[in-house]
């Protein structure tokens, strides 16, 4: 099996990160699964750090091309899924009604399974411009009403980053914000972004007290093994039912990418991803 990651920051200028997504990726994922990682071209973001190009709803849509284009290539290239590593689900919708394999988000994955831990989910992050999306992502699949508290850590992107070499700081930040949010009900947290996700399970950090803190980068890879398992053995798969799932004729989606001027068609030559196998365990 062979999973397109694709992440919203440019990993390769990341490389903390980048290292430890493979080496959580490749604890997490079974043996027989290669997921391939991905990030946005070089020329997305001025810096190494997205900021304020993802937090404003204008500039983040406008990357929604990026992870369009990913599934479109990721399909033709054989992949058998893909995952878009990133809390805001950024262009998930609207890769699910062009392609069939199946194609999972971060956040969605991370709601789901956080609603069969607990009650009332909370949420840790460091970006507070996305916590109205957040609500908003929650109410379109159906668990609106099981989000409890947003809560943002006092450390950020870069604070995380040299927290791999020096952790305690960053994970007492986190405990602190993740007990206000128990505090006010929440009993099961999740991580709102994948650089603190990725560094809490590379640090072991699984929950806080009688909570449990989601992994939702394993919540993402698992969902997409168990989607290409469900129509391999059973033969169930997308709907393609209704406006929001029905797929376009193909002529119609070429013809309109030309003519508002986007990229070219994908072609499988674009994979130019870091390719990650994984030693979990064998199902």
């Amino acid at each position: 099996m062979k999973i397109w990651h694709q992440s919203l920051t440019t990993i390769n200028r990341v490389p903390h990160y980048r290292d430890a997504i493979i080496d959580h990726v490749s604890r997490i994922a079974r043996p027989d699964v290669e997921v391939v990682l991905h990030g946005m071209s070089e020329e997305t973001y001025p810096s190494h750090y997205p900021g304020i190009f993802i937090t404003h709803s204008y500039l983040q849509n406008l990357h929604r091309e990026q992870f369009v284009r990913a599934a479109l290539t990721a399909e033709k290239a054989g992949y058998d899924a893909m995952f878009i590593a990133t809390i805001p689900d950024v262009g998930l919708l609207e890769a699910r009604t062009l392609v069939d394999i199946p194609v999972v988000g971060y956040g969605q994955a991370s709601f789901h399974m956080a609603s069969m831990l607990g009650d009332r989910i909370g949420v840790v992050n460091f970006l507070a411009p996305l916590a109205d999306q957040l609500r908003q992502n929650a109410d379109k699949y159906g668990l609106g009403g099981k989000l409890g508290p947003i809560v943002q850590t006092e450390v950020g992107f870069d604070d995380i980053m040299a927290g791999f070499n020096d952790p305690e700081p960053i994970i007492e930040s986190f405990k602190k914000a993740a007990e206000l949010a128990i505090a006010d009900g929440a009993d099961v947290i999740i991580p709102g972004e994948g650089p603190m996700n990725v560094f809490l399970a590379t640090h072991g950090i699984s929950r806080i007290g009688d909570v449990p803190v989601v992994d939702s980068f394993a919540a993402g890879i698992k969902m997409c093994e168990s989607l290409v398992d469900f129509r391999k053995n059973s033969g169930v798969y997308m709907t393609r039912r209704g406006f929001y799932n029905a797929k376009p004729p193909v002529e119609a989606v070429e013809r309109l990418r030309e003519m508002y001027g986007l990229i070219p068609s994908p072609n499988p030559k674009d994979d130019k991803g870091l390719s990650v196998k994984g030693i979990g365990v064998k199902n």
